[in-house]
């Protein structure tokens, strides 16, 4: 199934794009598809499906849209 997957702050410089269509199994849950991207792990994220935020646990269909949400900085 195809993904819209966004990055934003770190993570958009780590992947070195603001967003990429991806290919995941069928059943994989926001955290497993930033576990699967191999993004930093220990990093604190928020995850939203098509612009709602949810829980890690949440599955994802063909066609959505993800958005990982790292902490912002500054100061």
């Amino acid at each position: 199934m195809n993904v819209v997957v966004r990055y934003f702050a770190q993570l958009r410089e780590a992947r070195g794009r603001s967003s990429e269509t991806c290919s995941f199994e069928a059943g994989i849950t926001a955290a497993g598809a930033y576990a699967a991207l191999g993004l930093p792990a220990g990093l604190p994220v928020a995850y939203a499906v098509n612009q709602e935020r949810v829980p890690g646990t949440t599955g994802l269909e063909d066609g959505d849209e993800l958005v990982f949400l790292p902490p912002l900085g500054g100061g």
